[in-house]
């Protein structure tokens, strides 16, 4: 069962709808129905992000991972960190109110910098530990490229292989560039020799993520989190539902 209904989705926000329905299909496909979880977005906000944000491609990242949060947390909202050179903004989407919410966002923002996976990382944990949560997280992990500091970012990755928090990296841009294989070769990091569970998903979205079909992105974002759900629990990083 879902952790917020149908009914309360048509009445706070309608035009996600679909969206949540298609959400809703991919969890069953993939056992996940009732699961609970946490759920976090994490937005490159470095300067050669701009055209993302301003075709509406981040705006719509965020509504399809809010209408997936719908349905394994009964809160309505999604924290969303901000990143580039330094964690930018540390903030939240909400049901309520997600229409055109990412413009609304940047717009209070700075200048736009470089690419610090990192400290955005360390954004989430300590939001994910303060929340005092038990339930499982997962962490759409959202870049256009590499970080300016690959060994922080592994670190990083590796030390909260042993926290109930799933990083699904996603990547807007050139297929064929090489700023992606830095994040190929995070997600196939040695298990147990860096990290105790395999922590991270990889995909592609390609040069204009909103081609990319609702089923199709709701499959890559939820498709590892079973398996690494199943190690967690195993290792005792799990214990919540």
């Amino acid at each position: 069962m879902a952790a917020i209904s149908l009914s309360k989705v048509e009445e706070s926000a309608p035009a996600l709808v679909s969206l949540y329905k298609s959400a809703g299909a991919s969890l069953g496909r993939h056992g996940l129905d009732g699961q609970r979880a946490a759920v976090y977005l994490v937005v490159d906000y470095s300067g050669s992000m701009k055209p993302y944000y301003k075709d509406g491609s981040v705006q719509a990242l965020s509504d399809r991972v809010l209408s997936l949060s719908a349905h394994v947390d009964d809160d309505g909202t999604v924290p969303v960190v901000f990143f580039s050179t330094d964690v930018d903004a540390v903030t939240d989407i909400a049901l309520a109110d997600h229409q055109g919410r990412i413009e609304r966002i940047v717009a209070g923002l700075g200048h736009m910098g470089k690419t610090a996976y990192h400290l955005a990382m360390d954004a989430v944990i300590d939001h994910y530990l303060d929340s005092g949560s038990t339930a499982p997280a997962l962490v759409v992990f959202q870049t256009d490229g590499g970080p300016i500091n690959r060994l922080a970012a592994e670190r990083y990755l590796c030390k909260a292989a042993r926290l109930p928090l799933f990083w699904q990296f996603i990547g807007f841009g050139d297929r064929g560039s090489k700023q992606f294989d830095y994040l190929r070769r995070l997600d196939e990091l040695a298990v147990p020799g860096k990290r105790v569970v395999d922590n991270a998903g990889f995909f592609h979205a390609g040069q204009d993520p909103r081609t990319v079909s609702d089923a199709e992105l709701y499959d890559r974002l939820v498709g590892e989190f079973p398996k690494w759900l199943v190690e967690a629990r195993a290792r005792g990083i799990v214990t919540g539902s």
